[in-house]
């Protein structure tokens, strides 16, 4: 006698993103793992007294959504700060000023989410903080977080003045008297953030909690916290420890360029002791150059001025080139899984190179070593990520025509380099594994939102707008595969998740329409009904019947 399911999920298609069979009519689920996926009929002798039936009227099932670059922690910690996400520039002052109001006692005020092209290339001025608020240091990142608006008593307390020097891998932005004008990049952000008061465990722990809360809403089961630091990782073990962490999360150890080399040692003891549960510290994470709106992209050629001639400004390379080599070499010695920022194209070749470095000295071995970003990625390299078995974890988020592209990029690039951006088709074609994920709170969490721009490769905010670079749309099965199997691939999850296949953990989401139907409206509209873990509920609609 076959065993019963502890759960069935009938009444809506299952995309199970298995390509020996990539779609099924109802799931069964025992011991928290998928019993059966197949026509319903076929799954009713696995039905028996105790079996919990979720019965659905239309929709779709899929694998949980696994969120390749994301900020779980840092995400949950600014939600419960100075919030400018989805807040119009035009009221950064007020919202500032109304957080301050509200926490009188708070001794800085912290928070983020401003978008640079707001401001321009200049980015914004300290005098719109100071006039709301001149009691207290005023810090806010960016929604990059690679840069930094702060207040007049910010500068003042950390001693920034005309006569500062930029530190290394850092700018401080100037106005044309060689003032210090409130925005800080890169590195240029610690002049002030070492003043401000640091999270203690228990802030981190709640905003871990907070965080994974926001990811399992949008069908996200698991991720990788892609900057982990010790006082993070600390409170992501306590977390897991206390069976509170309900998704699965591989942190990337960030990697601290001035401690060099001798941080390795360190590393691999964080690793062991930060393996717990469904927690696994098996990366780390290096930051190998900035972002392009603030110019610290690393690039090939040089960045356009405004009236489109080179300048001399190449980015900043975060690590130089032989000693990024090296540092991979050592991590691949150790077994780590890489994991590198790269927006410039320099960047992406230095990284390659690296990773091609340690291969030969170390031998091919079975790394999930990664890119994030990617925005620009010269047409030579492109095959290089297939020949080393190098994941390509983009962000399909930002390909599109959005502000950053139409004020901040595109007025900077020759036409040939402009079409080198984001090529997730091209990756694809030259047979790189694609991940998706979102860098949340860089830009939105959710996967049905990324997915829609890496199926249309339009702005989300102007829908009938212009596509960017259409050619390098890709399909809607294959941007699902990207947020399920490959990103359980990067993540070194695709043994026991990232399809609907019997055998795997019954990790799944539940949406309320079905984005392959073209009769359901835009991806973006879907909405997750049901997050489940093991088959059990980590997000539920109140709408829905669990038994």
């Amino acid at each position: 006698m076959t065993a019963e399911a502890d759960l069935l999920i009938v009444g809506a298609p299952v995309y199970t993103a298995d390509p020996a069979r990539p779609w099924a009519d109802a799931v069964a689920v025992r011991a928290g793992r998928v019993a059966a996926a197949g026509p319903e009929r076929d799954l009713a002798d696995l039905r028996g007294p105790s079996t919990r039936v979720l019965r659905l009227d239309g929709g779709l099932v899929l694998p949980g959504f696994q969120d390749a670059h994301v900020h779980t922690a840092a995400g949950g910690l600014e939600l419960a700060q100075c919030d400018l996400h989805e807040v119009e520039p035009a009221a950064y002052a007020a919202t500032v000023a109304r957080y301050a109001a509200d926490h009188p006692g708070d001794p800085w005020v912290l928070g983020g989410g401003w978008v640079m092209d707001a401001f321009g290339v200049g980015g914004p001025h300290r005098s719109a903080l100071d006039a709301v608020v001149a009691d207290r240091p005023v810090l806010l990142e960016s929604t990059d977080g690679h840069s930094a608006w702060v207040n007049g008593l910010a500068l003042e307390l950390a001693g920034i003045t005309r006569a500062t020097p930029d530190p290394p891998r850092g700018r401080i932005e100037r106005d044309a008297s060689g003032e210090p004008t409130g925005a800080l990049h890169e590195a240029a952000k610690a002049l002030v953030g070492d003043h401000a008061p640091e999270p203690g465990q228990a802030e981190w722990e709640a905003a871990i909690e907070r965080g994974q809360a926001h990811l399992h809403r949008l069908g996200i089961t698991a991720w990788q916290d892609a900057a982990v630091e010790p006082d993070m990782l600390a409170a992501y073990r306590a977390v897991a420890e206390r069976g509170r962490l309900t998704g699965r999360a591989v942190a990337a150890l960030r990697w601290e360029v001035e401690a060099g080399g001798a941080q390795l040692a360190d590393l691999v003891e964080r690793r062991r002791t930060g393996t717990v549960g469904r927690l696994r510290a098996s990366a780390v994470k290096i930051f190998s150059d900035g972002v392009f709106e603030n110019r610290t992209a690393a690039m090939l050629e040089p960045y356009l001025d405004a009236d489109g001639r080179p300048t001399g400004n190449l980015g900043i390379g975060m690590v130089a080139a032989d000693e990024l080599a090296r540092v991979v070499t050592a991590l691949d010695a150790e077994a780590f899984d890489v994991h590198v920022h790269a927006i410039g194209d320099r960047a992406v070749r230095d990284t390659l190179d690296a990773f091609q470095a340690a291969a030969a000295a170390n031998g091919r071995r079975d790394a999930r070593h990664q890119i994030a970003h990617l925005q620009f990625v010269h047409p030579d390299d492109r095959p290089r990520f297939r020949r080393l078995g190098v994941v390509a974890n983009a962000q399909p988020f930002w390909s599109c025509l959005d502000g950053y592209m139409r004020e901040l990029t595109l007025p900077f690039l020759e036409p040939e380099r402009a079409g080198w951006q984001y090529p997730w088709a091209s990756l694809r074609r030259a047979g790189a594994v694609l991940a998706f994920g979102s860098d949340w709170t860089v830009s939105t969490a959710n996967p049905l939102r990324e997915i829609e721009v890496a199926v249309r490769r339009v702005d989300p905010g102007d829908p009938d707008g212009e596509p960017f670079l259409p050619d390098e749309r890709v399909d809607l099965p294959a941007a699902l595969d990207a947020f399920t199997s490959g990103s359980a691939y990067a993540l070194r999850l695709e043994a026991e998740t990232g399809s609907v296949t019997p055998g795997k953990l019954a990790d799944l989401a539940v949406l309320d329409r079905d984005p392959f139907d073209p009769a359901a409206g835009p991806i973006a509209g879907a909405r997750v009904l049901a997050t489940l873990v093991e088959g059990e509920p980590v997000h539920a609609d109140p709408s829905l019947d669990l038994g």
